[in-house]
């Protein structure tokens, strides 16, 4: 005899399979059989985000507290996300922990990974380099996220390779021009882009640490000041 958590996950199939012209969410037994305590599902990338016209598919694992207790998911398809692990696919989403209600079915959760897709949070990463990266970097991120939907996903190009676009940008934004400091004085800058940094990831650095611009003239940092600027080109919290 049926429980009654496979009768409600099988309705939910069903009810998934009838909306999935409009929803584009498709779910299957992961092994092609009948155990539906182990699903795939797939959504497609929203357009107008670097992840539009690729694939992604989801692993699903139901708890036998379900639906009391939410599906465990994460992506199979390999993305670059701040809120997803680009190593295990780990994702970070309050409807998939605390936010959790058993009101909430396996649809409306891909709903929610497919809107994370749209409006990333990397103030609460999964991913504390594509954070950073999203953070300090948004054309970047944007073109780092569209290769991955291309490579991983299946995804028409739209958007130079991230090789093409650093050398393009390195080309239109000279070290001599001085928009780059935004406002900081060159030398001061220069003091840690000759220890190897990027004159964007450094200026990046300034602001997070909050250094003062002095009207864009050069002066003395404090040692503090120093260390606390160097820990976060290195990535330090």
């Amino acid at each position: 005899m049926a429980t009654s958590r496979a009768r409600r996950i099988a309705k939910e199939l069903q009810d998934i399979e009838k909306d999935s012209e409009t929803t584009e969410i498709r779910v299957r037994a992961a092994s092609g059989g009948s155990n539906l305590m182990h699903l795939k599902g797939t959504f497609p990338g929203p357009p107008d985000t670097p992840y539009a016209g690729g694939l992604y598919t989801i692993d699903i694992q139901i708890p036998d507290t379900y639906p009391f207790k939410p599906p465990a998911m994460k992506f199979d398809t390999k993305t670059w996300h701040p809120n997803v692990s680009s190593q295990t696919g780990a994702i970070c989403l309050d409807t998939l922990s605390s936010g959790w209600s058993p009101v909430n079915t396996i649809k409306t959760a891909l709903l929610s990974l497919r809107l994370l897709l749209i409006c990333p949070n990397p103030q609460d990463p999964q991913d504390a380099q594509v954070a950073r990266q999203m953070n300090e970097e948004p054309e970047f991120f944007k073109v780092v996220a569209h290769d991955w939907a291309v490579r991983y996903a299946g995804a028409p190009r739209t958007l130079p390779p991230p090789s093409e676009y650093k050398t393009e940008n390195k080309a239109a934004k000279t070290e001599d021009d001085p928009a780059q400091y935004r406002g900081y004085n060159k030398n001061l800058v220069k003091r840690f882009t000759d220890m190897g940094f990027d004159v964007n990831n450094v200026v990046n650095a300034f602001i997070r640490v909050g250094i003062e611009r002095n009207d864009g003239r050069d002066y003395e940092l404090e040692e503090a000041y120093i260390g606390d600027v160097t820990a976060c080109l290195f990535g330090e919290p």
